[in-house]
C-alpha cells in the first residue's frame, strides 16, 4: 500500500489549498486501479471537508452569494456569520438534458475562475480520460459531485458547493475561507 500511495501522491503532502502546500501530482498513464484510487481519495476528501464545514459553521443552513468577476463566494449561516472564500467553477449541469459543461470552456465562466476545471482537464489528458477532456458530457448530479470532488482534490481546495440556478446546477470549489461574525 505504501508503494501505491507514494506513486499516486508523491511525498504524501496533504493538499490544503494554500500556496505553501504542495498539490498532488500524478504521473501520466496510471492504471485503471490507480485512477479509481484517485477518485476514491477525492470522494473521501470531499465528504470529510463538507462534514467539517457543516459542523464548524453550519454550512448546511447557509445562504450563498457568488461573484464570478470578483472570484468570491460568500456563505451566510443562520447566525449571521459570513464565510468568504475564493471560488472556482468546475462546471454546470443542465438538469433538463443531463449534460455537464466544463468550466474550462464555459462561455459564462470568467477565465480567472476556470483553474480548478483546467486542472481536471490536465489530469484527464495525462490519463487519457475522455470525459475529463470533452467540453460537454452526459452526466447526473452524482457525476457532478464526483467531478467536483476531483477538482477539489487536484487543486487543494477547502470545500465544494453545488448552487442551484434554475434548471442548471453550478458546481464550484472554494479556497481558504475567512469567517466574520456580525
Amino acid at each position: 500500500m505504501a508503494g501505491l500511495f507514494t506513486k499516486l501522491f508523491g511525498n504524501g503532502a496533504a493538499a490544503k489549498g494554500t500556496r505553501d502546500t504542495e498539490l498532488p501530482v500524478y504521473a501520466a498513464g496510471l492504471s485503471d486501479t490507480e485512477i479509481d484510487a484517485v477518485f476514491e481519495r477525492a470522494r473521501a476528501e470531499l465528504e470529510m471537508k463538507t462534514s467539517a464545514h457543516v459542523a464548524t459553521w453550519g454550512a448546511d443552513a447557509a445562504r450563498w452569494d457568488v461573484n464570478l468577476e470578483a472570484g468570491t463566494i460568500i456563505f451566510t449561516n443562520q447566525k449571521g456569520w459570513a464565510l468568504t472564500a475564493p471560488v472556482q467553477v468546475v462546471g454546470t449541469l443542465n438538469t433538463a438534458d443531463g449534460t455537464f459543461l466544463w468550466g474550462w470552456d464555459h462561455p459564462s465562466v470568467p477565465e480567472a475562475v476556470r483553474g480548478a476545471a483546467q486542472r481536471v482537464r490536465d489530469f484527464g489528458e495525462a490519463q487519457g480520460l475522455e470525459a475529463l477532456t470533452t467540453r460537454m458530457i452526459e452526466a447526473s448530479e452524482e457525476d457532478g459531485w464526483e467531478l467536483t470532488g476531483l477538482a477539489m482534490h487536484l487543486g487543494g481546495a477547502q470545500g465544494a458547493y453545488r448552487a442551484p440556478t434554475g434548471s442548471t446546477l453550478m458546481f464550484m470549489t472554494y479556497g481558504e475561507p475567512t469567517l466574520s461574525k456580525p
